[in-house]
């Protein structure tokens, strides 16, 4: 009983789940299949024959609608497939080449790389060759420097904003050539102390402003730390505005050297460039008056562009001023010879 109760279930939810066409088709067969047994109950045998015929037809036609329908399917199966086909031939066309134009370009960046890296190992190579061949020259010029001067404290250090061992070599050879009676150093420091020793050992007095009070104060404690006190001093001069040559810049306070006159050497290494384009400069057009009859005039730092230029501005404007050949470092010389000024003039 709970098997036949369990089958009509399922019958049920089958007969729930056909559509009307198929409804209406079950029914038509149903009540042929009543209409033959009906007939063939009653003896009309051929009754009976003509509805088991018209069943037959309708069998072969659902069957041929059937096979219709199943051919429309397959059909549209393959032309979903060749439309598929078609697709993912293209879209594998278009990953071959993008993964072809990928490699191309991978391969162009990688010799761009190649190159890069190769030039780059040629330049820092150099570069390295050229920091050895520059710090072998500093050592040397170090090792000259010692040689020349037995110093009572530790030497204060070369270099960075101070004057580097060949600059400093080649300022104390002009000191020992020239025998300057009065040097003047804008810009005080580790050259102070080794003008100092170069002064005291050959004659003569170093005058050195500063605009910073705390370093002129750390020169002053050099100087006095190496007994130069009688040969070096140390003038604290700030920055105040000064008009040359149509400009304004910040430059020493000229009244710092309101007493000094008849300058042998004139060091420039101040003020710092940081306090203005063209710091340096006004050196020339300030203090030209106040140089020796024969002078000679250093300005550290020429590799730099504002000093290059204040160079050429000085030869230009200061008859009398012509540039020497350096034998070391990064500074220029220059000549000053008023009577060749006169001359010139």
């Amino acid at each position: 009983m709970s098997s036949l109760v369990r089958f009509g279930g399922r019958l049920a939810v089958w007969g729930r789940s056909l559509t009307r066409p198929q409804t209406m088709v079950l029914m038509i067969v149903m009540v042929c299949c009543v209409g033959v047994w009906a007939a063939a109950a009653a003896g009309r045998l051929s009754l009976a024959l003509s509805l088991v015929a018209g069943l037959l037809l309708g069998v072969l036609l659902g069957i041929l609608h059937l096979s219709r329908w199943i051919g429309g399917v397959y059909r549209a199966n393959q032309a979903a497939n060749r439309d598929l086909r078609v697709i993912m031939e293209q879209l594998q066309r278009r990953v071959v080449a993008t993964v072809e134009k990928e490699r191309i370009a991978s391969g162009e960046r990688h010799q761009e790389l190649t190159r890069t890296i190769t030039r780059g190992l040629r330049q820092n190579g150099h570069g390295t060759d050229l920091l050895l061949r520059a710090q072998s020259r500093e050592i040397e010029a170090l090792f000259q420097l010692f040689q020349q001067f037995n110093p009572a404290a530790p030497m204060p250090s070369s270099g960075d904003f101070a004057l580097n061992p060949t600059d400093l070599l080649d300022l104390m050879h002009l000191v020992r050539l020239r025998r300057p009676r009065l040097v003047v150093e804008l810009g005080s420091g580790t050259s102070s102390v080794w003008l100092g020793y170069a002064l005291q050992k050959y004659g003569g007095k170093l005058v050195s402003l500063d605009h910073d009070p705390g370093y002129a104060r750390q020169t002053r404690a050099l100087v006095t730390a190496h007994g130069l006190d009688d040969v070096v001093e140390v003038r604290e001069a700030p920055l105040r505005e000064l008009a040359a040559n149509g400009k304004t810049y910040q430059w020493y306070d000229v009244a710092a050297l309101d007493d000094v006159t008849d300058i042998d050497l004139l060091l420039v290494d101040g003020p710092p460039a940081a306090t203005g384009p063209d710091a340096r400069y006004p050196a020339l057009p300030v203090l030209a008056e106040k140089l020796a009859g024969t002078a000679t005039v250093i300005l550290d730092d020429t590799n730099r562009q504002d000093e290059k230029e204040a160079v050429q501005s000085w030869i230009r404007e200061v008859p009398g001023l012509t540039e020497e050949q350096r034998l070391l470092g990064r500074h220029a010389v220059l000549s000053y010879s008023r009577a060749t000024a006169s001359v010139t003039v």
